[in-house]
């Protein structure tokens, strides 16, 4: 069994519903009609892509070839999911296929998903940096113990310090282009710390306090509660300077990266009067039945890690000192080219 990490912002959320992976390059056709040859592959792909740059076409040629002809049945994927900070995990049950009928990434294998949705803070930084890829397709070898004692048993040990060495010279091309830094690269480090620090050096009722100082610092009036027995409201939030102006939002915080599901997000719903809104936080994620639930009202809102870093990123320099020091960031320029552009 081999583990695979493998990235598609294409088409995202379609391969957990289709039950597949995919990649790109579609101006190449069925890659067994080329066969399992990578200068084939190269040459192909030099022809179809003219303008490509050099560099890149053996890194594409690498990663098509594994994607057709190494990839097996019984093989883990390891798949992040940017748009919400997640990572979902399957077993690839089938051989390669070509799908001349869609309109983009051709080139699929089915895959078993077995958990979907996992947050990224259950992993170690160094786990998540490798996974942060800016290949399309790599293979996972540094913190493979780590995901797959994840997948036993749904705990993770620490990312062991030492990476495994190879001669090979198609795996060392690729592995030069996957650990080059980039700003696609550094930008999820830097949000992976930022919901690591609130998860691992912050309490349960600190985060109530910083949400609520998140929530000032995008413009409103909040303020933490005392605990009550009305379905667990952390911090209440307005617009108005007294509060008594609706909507009248109360929050929720969950300091987990446990997945939320509806009968928690229903909990905070039950909770509000028809002049209030709801908004519920967490640094993990939300099943599915959840989510459909924020599309069902218009007064209520669901906040993952996603949210959370995307706004701490935004208001950060509006956050109170205290925070600031806690995740100490600072605004740089990096390089912003993939390795896969060569």
């Amino acid at each position: 069994m081999t583990m695979w990490g493998i990235h598609n912002d294409a088409l995202g959320a379609e391969t957990v519903d289709g039950g597949f992976i995919s990649v790109g390059w579609d101006r190449i056709g069925d890659l067994t009609a080329i066969g399992d040859d990578r200068e084939r592959i190269k040459v192909a792909l030099a022809e179809a892509y003219s303008s490509a740059k050099a560099g890149a076409i053996p890194v594409w040629a690498g990663m098509l070839r594994r994607f057709a002809f190494e990839l097996r049945a019984g093989d883990v994927v390891v798949a992040p999911y940017k748009p919400d900070s997640t990572i979902n995990f399957g077993v690839i049950e089938g051989e390669y296929e070509y799908h001349p009928d869609v309109s983009e990434h051709r080139h699929r294998r089915r895959v078993r998903w077995t958990d979907v949705g996992v947050a990224r803070g259950e992993f170690p930084q160094p786990a998540l940096y490798e996974i942060g890829s800016a290949l399309t397709l790599f293979q996972v070898r540094k913190h493979e113990d780590v995901f797959a004692e994840f997948l036993r048993t749904g705990t993770t040990p620490p990312a062991p310090e030492t990476a495994a060495t190879t001669t090979d010279a198609e795996v060392v091309t690729d592995t030069v282009a996957q650990d080059q830094p980039n700003a696609d690269r550094i930008d999820q480090h830097t949000r992976d710390f930022i919901i690591r620090t609130l998860l691992k050096d912050v309490s349960h009722e600190q985060f109530e306090q910083f949400t609520a100082d998140l929530l000032v610092a995008m413009g409103y009036e909040a303020r933490v509660t005392r605990f009550t027995s009305d379905g667990g409201i952390d911090v209440i939030a307005h617009k108005d300077k007294l509060g008594l102006e609706p909507p009248i939002i109360k929050v929720q915080c969950k300091h987990t990266t446990s997945t939320q599901g509806r009968p928690e997000v229903q909990q905070l719903i039950g909770t509000l009067a028809s002049s209030e809104a709801g908004l519920f936080v967490t640094l993990g994620s939300y099943s599915r039945e959840a989510s459909d639930l924020e599309r069902e009202r218009q007064n209520l809102r669901l906040f993952s890690a996603a949210e959370i870093t995307a706004l701490t990123l935004q208001h950060y320099d509006d956050l109170p000192s205290r925070w600031r020091s806690l995740i100490p960031l600072r605004r740089v320029l990096v390089v912003d080219q993939s390795p896969e552009a060569g």
